[in-house]
Protein backbone atom coordinates (compact mmCIF):
# COMPACT_ATOMS: atom_id res chain seq x y z
CA UNK A 1 0.00 0.00 0.00
CA UNK A 2 1.37 3.34 -1.06
CA UNK A 3 0.71 6.24 1.30
CA UNK A 4 0.42 9.68 -0.18
CA UNK A 5 1.69 12.36 2.08
CA UNK A 6 0.58 15.88 1.38
CA UNK A 7 3.26 18.37 2.25
CA UNK A 8 2.19 21.94 2.74
CA UNK A 9 4.35 24.94 3.24
CA UNK A 10 3.14 27.35 5.83
CA UNK A 11 4.31 30.87 5.22
CA UNK A 12 4.07 33.12 8.20
CA UNK A 13 3.92 36.77 7.25
CA UNK A 14 4.91 39.02 10.05
CA UNK A 15 2.80 42.06 10.58
CA UNK A 16 4.56 45.32 10.00
CA UNK A 17 4.06 48.63 11.73
CA UNK A 18 1.00 50.39 10.36
CA UNK A 19 1.40 54.11 9.88
CA UNK A 20 -1.52 56.48 10.22
CA UNK A 21 -1.20 60.18 9.55
CA UNK A 22 -2.86 62.99 11.49
CA UNK A 23 -3.87 64.67 8.22
CA UNK A 24 -3.40 64.51 4.44
CA UNK A 25 -0.73 67.22 4.44
CA UNK A 26 1.48 65.23 6.80
CA UNK A 27 0.89 62.09 4.76
CA UNK A 28 1.95 63.83 1.55
CA UNK A 29 5.07 65.24 3.23
CA UNK A 30 6.05 61.76 4.44
CA UNK A 31 5.33 59.88 1.22
CA UNK A 32 6.21 62.26 -1.61
CA UNK A 33 9.75 63.38 -2.37
CA UNK A 34 8.39 66.54 -3.96
CA UNK A 35 6.30 67.46 -0.90
CA UNK A 36 9.11 66.56 1.50
CA UNK A 37 11.52 68.75 -0.48
CA UNK A 38 9.08 71.65 -0.24
CA UNK A 39 8.80 71.15 3.52
CA UNK A 40 12.58 71.39 3.88
CA UNK A 41 12.99 74.39 1.57
CA UNK A 42 14.39 72.32 -1.27
CA UNK A 43 16.86 70.32 0.83
CA UNK A 44 16.86 66.94 -0.97
CA UNK A 45 19.08 65.27 1.66
CA UNK A 46 16.56 65.98 4.40
CA UNK A 47 13.69 64.93 2.12
CA UNK A 48 15.36 61.60 1.31
CA UNK A 49 16.17 61.04 4.96
CA UNK A 50 12.51 61.60 5.90
CA UNK A 51 11.35 59.07 3.32
CA UNK A 52 14.00 56.62 4.56
CA UNK A 53 12.76 57.02 8.15
CA UNK A 54 9.18 56.35 7.03
CA UNK A 55 10.41 53.27 5.14
CA UNK A 56 12.15 52.06 8.30
CA UNK A 57 8.85 52.36 10.18
CA UNK A 58 7.08 50.41 7.44
CA UNK A 59 9.69 47.63 7.61
CA UNK A 60 9.64 47.34 11.42
CA UNK A 61 7.65 44.59 13.09
CA UNK A 62 7.07 46.61 16.28
CA UNK A 63 7.97 50.11 17.41
CA UNK A 64 10.83 48.73 19.49
CA UNK A 65 12.64 47.94 16.22
CA UNK A 66 12.81 51.71 15.64
CA UNK A 67 13.49 52.56 19.25
CA UNK A 68 16.73 50.58 19.36
CA UNK A 69 18.30 52.31 16.33
CA UNK A 70 20.46 54.88 18.04
CA UNK A 71 20.83 57.23 15.05
CA UNK A 72 17.04 57.71 15.00
CA UNK A 73 17.22 59.14 18.55
CA UNK A 74 13.77 57.94 19.56
CA UNK A 75 12.78 60.06 22.56
CA UNK A 76 9.71 61.04 24.52
CA UNK A 77 8.22 64.51 24.47
CA UNK A 78 6.61 66.57 27.21
CA UNK A 79 4.30 69.51 27.63
CA UNK A 80 1.60 69.69 24.98
CA UNK A 81 3.17 66.60 23.37
CA UNK A 82 2.99 64.37 26.47
CA UNK A 83 2.36 60.81 25.25
CA UNK A 84 4.11 61.54 21.95
CA UNK A 85 7.59 60.62 20.84
CA UNK A 86 10.00 61.98 18.28
CA UNK A 87 12.57 60.62 15.87
CA UNK A 88 15.19 62.82 14.22
CA UNK A 89 14.65 63.22 10.49
CA UNK A 90 18.39 63.07 9.84
CA UNK A 91 20.34 64.06 12.94
CA UNK A 92 20.05 66.34 15.94
CA UNK A 93 21.88 69.21 14.24
CA UNK A 94 19.17 69.56 11.57
CA UNK A 95 16.50 70.30 14.21
CA UNK A 96 13.81 68.41 12.26
CA UNK A 97 11.82 65.66 13.89
CA UNK A 98 8.97 63.26 13.19
CA UNK A 99 6.41 63.47 15.98
CA UNK A 100 4.49 60.23 16.50
CA UNK A 101 2.13 58.56 18.91
CA UNK A 102 1.99 54.82 19.57
CA UNK A 103 -1.52 53.39 19.24
CA UNK A 104 -3.06 50.14 20.39
CA UNK A 105 -4.56 47.55 18.01
CA UNK A 106 -7.83 49.53 18.03
CA UNK A 107 -5.89 52.63 16.91
CA UNK A 108 -6.34 54.42 20.22
CA UNK A 109 -3.57 56.08 22.27
CA UNK A 110 -2.14 54.27 25.27
CA UNK A 111 -3.10 56.07 28.49
CA UNK A 112 -0.79 56.24 30.29
CA UNK A 113 1.89 55.65 27.68
CA UNK A 114 4.84 53.81 29.23
CA UNK A 115 6.97 53.05 26.18
CA UNK A 116 9.18 50.55 28.03
CA UNK A 117 6.10 48.41 28.71
CA UNK A 118 4.47 48.62 25.28
CA UNK A 119 7.32 48.91 22.78
CA UNK A 120 7.40 45.19 21.98
CA UNK A 121 3.71 45.10 21.05
CA UNK A 122 3.02 48.44 19.33
CA UNK A 123 2.27 47.84 15.65
CA UNK A 124 0.37 51.06 14.93
CA UNK A 125 1.69 54.62 15.08
CA UNK A 126 0.19 57.91 14.10
CA UNK A 127 2.53 60.49 12.69
CA UNK A 128 1.26 63.83 13.92
CA UNK A 129 3.69 66.08 12.09
CA UNK A 130 7.17 66.67 10.81
CA UNK A 131 8.45 69.90 12.30
CA UNK A 132 11.44 71.89 13.38
CA UNK A 133 12.27 71.80 17.10
CA UNK A 134 12.07 75.57 17.34
CA UNK A 135 8.88 76.36 15.43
Amino acid sequence: MLAIIKITRQVIWSKRVKILYANKKTERQCTSLKEASKLFGGDKKLALSLLARINAFEQADVINDIRVIKIFRFHNLSGKYKGYFAVDVRNIRDNWRIILQPLDENERPFVPCHIDEIAMKVRVVEIREVSSHYE
